[in-house]
């Protein structure tokens, strides 16, 4: 008995495995540019939800909740009170206006806390939290941290610093199923969001990045303690006067 002799693959063959092969090159560069094309459009353009609002929406659902539905009224920088983003800065990140994304004194600071056992915040900063709340979604993996990083960078790069924290204090969940100042306001002091006074900016503040575990309505006394901070630090920081350093 003969061997057979091996046959070299076919041309078709070879043309295929070729075609794949570009495209699994191709993948990541088309990711790049949907992505900056995405932030770049958000820029002018008011997004209609966050990837939190529609995971939150759908798990509703998925619990037999049908008449659950989602708190959201964009308002712009200027219908709202100043006293909401000095608010948020002097809650979630007093060097917003320096760092250009990461703050990494904070994340340092954060590492050396929590390996020391001591239960503190993360060191994310606001760009981070509008990078996450807008496109992503909750939980904990390297993976989900790089595509954050990555539109972080996108954010810092193609957004003034104005927008960022427009759009964060319009998508944070300031309670369940309650997204942006507008709907916290009339959700909780049955005002509009220009009318917010530094206390009650300080109280919806004081529940981030936990808006579920504590209460705007019924504040106890970690969220009172927390919301006197946050208004002596927004004193600290320049009160709606800080707004300038960031136009």
């Amino acid at each position: 008995m003969t061997d057979r002799a091996i046959q070299p693959p076919s041309t078709g063959a070879k043309r295929r495995g070729g075609r794949w092969f570009r495209w699994l090159l191709a993948l990541p560069l088309l990711f790049l540019a949907a992505t900056v094309l995405q932030v770049a459009a958000l820029r002018f353009f008011d997004p209609p939800f966050s990837a939190f609002m529609v995971s939150r929406q759908l798990e509703a659902w998925g619990d037999g909740d049908w008449r659950f539905r989602i708190a959201y009224d964009w308002r712009d920088l200027d219908e709202m009170s100043a006293n909401v983003p000095v608010a948020l800065v002097a809650s979630e990140d007093q060097n917003f206006a320096e760092h250009f994304g990461f703050d990494l004194k904070a994340i340092e600071k954060a590492r050396k806390n929590n390996a020391r056992g001591r239960k503190v915040r993360g060191g994310s900063t606001i760009s981070q939290q509008t990078a996450k709340n807008l496109f992503l979604w909750s939980g904990r993996s390297w993976v989900r941290k790089g595509i954050e990083a990555w539109y972080t960078v996108l954010i810092e790069a193609l957004w003034p610093k104005h927008r960022i924290i427009e759009v964060y204090a319009n998508i944070a969940e300031f309670g369940d199923g309650v997204y942006g100042a507008q709907a916290a306001a009339r959700t909780y002091f049955h005002k509009d969001a220009d009318r917010l006074t530094p206390a009650q900016a300080a109280r919806m503040a004081a529940v981030l990045p936990s808006p579920r575990r504590y209460s705007i309505a019924r504040p106890g006394p970690y969220v009172q303690r927390r919301a006197n901070a946050i208004q002596r630090q927004m004193r600290y920081i320049g009160g709606s006067g800080y707004l300038k350093q960031i136009d």
